[in-house]
C-alpha cells in the first residue's frame, strides 16, 4: 500500500473528497509564521498537498518555499535507526485532523519547522499576506481558534525539544 493511501486510511469516511495535506509552524526567534490565505480567508500555518511520488517531508519543505520565499528544516526527526527494506526515516508530525474546506475536506499532518535562510516574499495568488507571531499575537481575534490551539502547542514543543 502507498505511503499516500496508507495515510488517507485515517480519515473520515464521508462522500466529501479527501485530500491527503500537509502544514508547518516554522519557527525564527520566538516567533511562529503564520499565512493569510486568499481563498479560505483564513489565518493558517503555511502547507498545501503533497504531490504524487512525493514524501509529507518533501511537501512541506516544497510548500513553505513556494508559498513564502522562506527556507526551512523540519525538526522532529526519527530516531529509529533504518534498517531492512527501510529507505529513509521521514519526519514525525506532532498533530494531524481532518478538517473541512469548503466543498472537500484535508486530512492533514502537521509539523515543526525552523526557519533556515530567506525573506518573506508571498505568493500572491494564493496569499493575502504572511506574519511572524508571538504567543501573545496569536491571541488576537483574528486567529482561528483551532489555529491558534495548534500554534500554542508548536510552541511547547519547540521550545521544550
Amino acid at each position: 500500500m502507498s505511503m499516500h493511501k496508507y495515510l488517507k486510511a485515517f480519515a473520515i469516511n464521508t462522500n466529501m473528497k479527501t485530500d491527503l495535506v500537509v502544514a508547518a509552524y516554522v519557527f525564527n526567534k520566538g516567533k511562529v509564521l503564520l499565512i493569510h490565505h486568499k481563498k479560505l480567508n483564513l489565518w493558517l500555518p503555511v502547507g498545501g498537498h503533497i504531490d504524487k511520488d512525493e514524501t509529507p517531508d518533501e511537501a512541506i519543505i516544497r510548500e513553505i518555499k513556494e508559498e513564502t520565499g522562506l527556507n526551512a528544516e523540519l525538526i522532529q526527526k526519527s530516531n529509529i535507526p533504518i534498517a531492512g527494506n527501510a529507505k529513509k526515516s521521514l519526519a514525525l508530525p506532532f498533530h494531524a485532523n481532518v478538517h473541512s474546506v469548503g466543498d472537500h475536506d484535508h486530512c492533514c499532518l502537521f509539523y515543526i519547522c525552523k526557519l533556515l535562510t530567506g525573506k518573506i516574499e508571498i505568493k500572491k495568488d494564493e496569499l493575502n499576506n504572511a506574519e511572524w507571531f508571538t504567543k501573545e499575537d496569536l491571541q488576537q481575534e483574528r486567529v482561528p481558534e483551532d489555529v491558534r490551539h495548534t500554534a500554542l502547542r508548536a510552541f511547547e514543543l519547540h521550545e521544550n525539544r
